[in-house]
């Protein structure tokens, strides 16, 4: 029987079988959650059927809520009355699982009387990364079936499980055959109904909530462990709070209404609308748009990596880790093989932590071939140049690499802020030259800028972007430019927190100032870590800078045991006196009166300077999107996920109090802070950041 256009119901054996069929996931929207009421009523009334079996065609089962009505008006039913439906359902019920089953889709599945599952499939409640708690009844629920540590772990984390450890838990009753699983779940209905198993609803069950009464310092406990990775966020205590509840005097019912209303407050917070804006916007940013259809496949299977350093070996596993083959090539065997040692030491690390066996590292040190050879790169789809960041040096290792790369080849560059377009001059193929610009360090950081310029074929980009994801990076299209997106906006955020420095600012103030915005390090112990030495040349250094003579004394950060602050032999930070006595000397060496510098002066400053390098960085057409710049700097440089990227943060404050708080900075600290013209527009405008689409100047990177 067709109930609507996403489900239907029949009758097999006694037992009746509710298919929904919404793609691409299933999400519970409205049209799925009517069609399901529908289906529950129908059947209930039904002689013929003695229970119900649920599942889902498609990849999936239900996969969660429909994210876009949140904040909305409801619409009727609200999942929480699905789920009052089948629970109350005097048929007995069975979940069919494939795929996934998450969030508001594990929440109906735990009301019903029974769970199969495919061994593939995996089960979870990742409403914690949209800033939310799971609030139709999951903090009450999940303990019920896996225990309160158990669901401790999986409810604050948001992390998925597989079907065997939902099924050791408790959370699903039996598995099934990956092939057979609508057949197995009308078998299990059936042995339901013939041996007779009582309808007991998950809402009743004690047992595990009563083991964990005796625990007094199970919740005190997992808060401290979890002190760090919480830092911030309002989400996961919200959902601790929900979960110390079902262990405490309150009813079920009580505990639904104080969870729901802790819901309630956090789907209103900025926080969520911030995490909300992250998930989509990372989904966007990985999309190629405004690329012409039918684009010819370009397919990488061999990689090769121009120098061996640590960037290029960095680079170099996250190939090795996909299981593609990598020719490593330095010009000195000496550094080659300093490469290699490098590598093998990071996997070596990686075994004895358990994180990788040892067959694994072996298959992955099997496909690394090294070289000092540059003619050796000649079978590669993909080269990547990561040498010393000078315009020179790159210009004639891509003359090289034009001449060993096969016809075809895709030449990348991964400077940090050089001109792709110059680098591509030096070859004979600036169509299939672009920039893929990977973070420190290169093997776990997330991020890549994949730069396109005028001349990039489309094709190549494309290859780039999907070879990016083949590596498990997130790839972010951006145009060409000083810095890209990243390190443009952090060259700007660096030049306030120099000038602050030299205004009165300590180090570790500025560094304080960020790190309680949300930042996982401040400015000055991101470049210690760093090392200050980067791109820093001791030949033609002039003592033009503080970084500078920290570095001509020999400070160059953590690796030798101070930079802007002192390190002990475990390399934990303490200010240092030497540095702010440079500090000073440098200042009145300028003319600069020193002054007390409060937090806000501080935050505002570095903050809003990057704000406003962003709108023109967006302006230029140099990022497609606010939400991309967004992406960049979540994902590259530790933006708190929390506060959703600067353009959003923006965007919470207002383009007109941008606009004030930037003219009001530029009368007391220079034309730095001139409002970008997009920002100036957008006031006029009554405009925001999201409404902005592309840019002006270079829009011709992007058609």
């Amino acid at each position: 029987m067709q109930i609507n256009a996403v489900t239907s119901w029949e009758v097999e054996r006694r037992i009746a079988v509710v298919t929904i069929d919404s793609p691409p996931v299933n999400a519970l929207s409205a049209p799925v959650r009517q069609g399901l009421a529908k289906a529950i009523r129908q059947i209930q009334d039904d002689g013929a059927v003695d229970a119900v079996v649920v599942l889902c065609k498609g990849r999936t089962f239900f996969a969660g809520a429909d994210i876009t009505e949140l904040g909305k008006p409801p619409v009727e039913p609200s999942l929480r009355d699905l789920q009052l439906l089948v629970e109350s359902s005097a048929k007995p019920v069975v979940a069919a699982i494939h795929g996934t089953a998450l969030g508001g889709g594990l929440e109906l599945a735990m009301v019903a009387h029974w769970r199969v599952a495919v061994p593939s499939a995996r089960l979870g409640l990742p409403e914690v990364k949209l800033g939310i708690l799971p609030g139709a009844g999951g903090t009450q629920r999940l303990p019920r079936l896996v225990g309160v540590r158990k669901a401790l772990e999986m409810i604050t984390s948001g992390s998925q499980i597989g079907a065997d450890e939902a099924h050791a838990s408790g959370l699903v009753d039996t598995l099934t055959g990956e092939e057979t699983l609508r057949a197995d779940a009308i078998a299990f209905a059936r042995k339901v109904i013939d041996e007779r198993l009582p309808l007991i609803k998950v809402r009743d069950r004690r047992e595990k909530l009563d083991a964990a009464r005796g625990d007094a310092a199970l919740f005190v406990d997992f808060r401290k462990a979890n002190t760090k990775a919480f830092r911030g966020f309002k989400a996961p205590e919200a959902c601790i709070q929900c979960i110390e509840m079902a262990v405490s005097t309150l009813t079920f019912d009580e505990a639904l209404l104080r969870e729901r209303a802790l819901f309630d407050e956090l789907v209103s917070d900025s926080q969520s609308a911030a995490l909300r804006h992250v998930f989509f916007a990372e989904r966007e940013a990985a999309k190629l748009r405004d690329l012409p259809a039918g684009l010819p496949a370009m397919p990488i299977e061999k990689v090769a990596i121009i120098g061996a350093g640590t960037m290029g070996g960095g680079i170099a596993m996250n190939f090795l880790d996909a299981d593609l083959p990598v020719t490593l090539v330095d010009t000195k065997e000496e550094a080659l093989a300093r490469g290699v040692a490098a590598i093998r030491r990071n996997y070596e690390g990686a075994v004895s932590k358990g994180k990788l066996d040892q067959a694994a590292m072996s298959r992955r040190m099997g496909l690394l071939i090294a070289t000092t050879d540059i003619a050796d790169i000649g079978t590669a789809d993909l080269v990547i140049e990561a040498v010393f960041e000078l315009m020179e040096v790159k210009q004639e290792v891509f003359r090289k690499l034009d001449a060993a790369a096969r016809p075809g080849a895709i030449l990348a560059s991964n400077t940090s802020y050089l001109d792709i377009e110059a680098i591509a001059s030096a070859t004979s193929r600036p169509d299939h030259v672009l920039g893929l610009h990977f973070f420190s360090p290169a093997h776990i950081m997330k991020l890549v800028e994949v730069v396109r310029t005028r001349q990039t074929a489309p094709a190549v980009l494309a290859a780039a972007m999907a070879v990016v994801k083949r590596i498990g990076k997130l790839g972010v299209t951006v145009g060409n430019g000083f810095g890209f997106v990243g390190n443009r906006m952090l060259f700007a955020r660096s030049a306030q927190a120099d000038q602050l420095l030299l205004e009165g600012a300590t180090p570790w103030a500025v560094d304080e100032a960020l790190y309680a915005f949300g930042f996982p390090m401040g400015q000055y112990q991101m470049r210690d870590l760093a090392g200050l030495d980067v791109g820093w040349n001791r030949a033609t250094s002039q003592s033009a800078t503080v970084r500078d003579i920290l570095n001509e004394m020999g400070r160059h950060g953590q690796k030798s045991g101070g930079g802007y602050y002192d390190y002990d032999a475990s390399r934990r930070p303490t200010p240092a006196p030497l540095v702010m006595q440079v500090i000073e000397d440098f200042a009145k060496a300028q003319g600069i009166a020193r002054r007390a510098i409060a937090e806000d002066e501080i935050v505002d400053r570095i903050l809003l300077a990057m704000v406003n390098e962003g709108a023109r960085i967006l302006d230029e057409g140099i990022a497609r999107t606010a939400s991309d710049i967004d992406v960049v700097w979540l994902a590259g440089y530790g933006w708190p996920r929390y506060r959703g990227g600067p353009m959003f943060w923006a965007d919470l404050l207002g383009a007109a109090a941008v606009r004030d708080k930037l003219t009001a900075l530029q009368a007391r600290h220079g034309d730095a802070f001139a409002p970008s013209p997009l920002i100036e527009r957008m006031v006029a405008e009554g405009s925001s950041f999201k409404d902005v689409v592309a840019g002006h100047a270079r829009m011709a990177a992007f058609a």
